[in-house]
């Protein structure tokens, strides 16, 4: 079933429903929405699948838990700090958060597995955090800090590390944004809720992109699935979302494909949003673009909890770098997006993608576990191709 606004030219659109709507029944996807558009309008969106199993149709305007979706969102936030001269891309960022200042680095383990730590040789910055080179590293996906953290099996989330490396030394995907949140909240003054409300979400128009889900709009929330060991999803309990007592600059926002186009969007405008309204600077939009991790390479991640995510690996093949926020692909996608585009994803299967060339982007959310599943990994693949061969 689709609830869809047909932007596209109506043989285009048609093409991308019929891939939307077969493959996530070849695919037995619960639910799909995808959305994509120019820098000043969108030029197509389509909901296909159910909400739950009561059946109630997913809608275009349907809320998802966009998880790591958050990173991009948090980014703009501090790079605005940077702007205002509050803070720099390159100083300790201790000077702000006293936790950061000179963590311990985990160099091992000993002969009976116990830590080894020492101080760190390297101040962390705001650099290093928007680009996952600060050695602050998710145990999901980075097996020295899985084989720490089964030793302190209860960690203190207000603590730091230890680092997995010395700090700018490897690019690994962790919880750099996360502090970087934690930064722009003690620079601001104000939690990320309502630093975001203020200064991205209000100027562009984003009305359902927050940390806080209202009760009145829990009915438009599609409900997560876990895959189980004989490989079918199964539904996770549907219930009201409470409100988080803190905000993570590394995920927990709700959101909508259309929202995240309108931010998305302001990317394409180099940092222009609806009405001239100004979110970030040309040249800040510029230097988002640009790899920022030298010759090291981004993206690919074994798993340590597979229930959770396969190993990451969404455009095999491909070697890609990190700019201050996002995924580049220096060379293009076979049928997809140009090389210099910007992406990243959620851990619920949620996708986007800003190709600054060919002035497009493109965002599908779906919302199940595994992250990159190779089912959603290739129902991201089909979607993309049908939008560049249709709109």
């Amino acid at each position: 079933m689709a609830a869809q606004s047909v932007f596209a030219a109506p043989r285009g659109a048609a093409a991308i429903d019929e891939t939307l709507r077969a493959g996530i029944a070849r695919r037995k996807i619960p639910a799909v929405v995808g959305m994509a558009a120019s820098e000043g309008k969108t030029l197509y969106a389509g909901a296909f699948g159910i909400r739950d199993t009561s059946g109630v149709p997913v809608k275009v305007d349907s809320i998802f838990a966009i998880a790591s979706m958050t990173k991009a969102v948090t980014t703009v936030a501090a790079l605005q700090l940077v702007e205002q001269g509050k803070v720099t891309l390159d100083e300790p960022v201790a000077k702000h958060l006293p936790a950061l200042a000179m963590p311990d680095v985990l160099e091992g383990f000993d002969a009976k597995g116990k830590a080894v730590l020492r101080p760190a040789k390297t101040p962390v910055t705001l650099r290093h955090l928007l680009t996952h080179t600060s050695g602050l590293c998710y145990d999901r996906w980075d097996g020295e800090m899985f084989r720490y953290n089964a030793q302190v099996p209860a960690p203190d989330p207000a603590k730091v590390g230890p680092l997995m490396f010395e700090p700018g030394k490897r690019w690994q995907y962790g919880q750099g944004v996360d502090w970087a949140g934690r930064l722009v909240e003690a620079i601001s003054g104000a939690t990320l809720e309502a630093y975001f409300h203020a200064k991205i979400c209000s100027p562009l128009g984003l009305k359902d992109t927050s940390y806080i889900l209202p009760a009145q709009k829990f009915e438009r929330v599609v409900t997560r699935w876990q895959r189980q060991a004989n490989g079918e999803l199964q539904q996770v309990e549907r219930k009201m979302p409470g409100v988080p007592k803190t905000f993570n600059g590394g995920g927990g926002l709700y959101s909508t494909a259309a929202d995240y186009v309108r931010f998305m969007q302001m990317m394409l405008n180099r940092g222009e949003g609806p009405d001239g309204v100004r979110i970030l600077t040309e040249r800040t939009v510029e230097s988002m673009g640009v790899n920022q991790i030298g010759a090291l390479t981004a993206g690919k991640m074994k798993s340590f909890q597979p229930s959770d995510s396969s190993d990451v690996d969404i455009q095999p093949g491909h070697t890609e770098k990190w700019g201050l926020g996002f995924l580049i692909n220096p060379t293009a996608y076979a049928g997809g997006r140009s090389a210099g585009s910007l992406a990243w994803a959620g851990l619920y299967n949620t996708f986007y993608w800003i190709d600054p060339k060919r002035k497009r982007c493109g965002v599908i959310l779906m919302q199940f576990l595994p992250f990159v599943d190779k089912e959603a990994v290739g129902m991201l693949s089909d979607f993309e191709k049908a939008v560049y061969a249709n709109v």
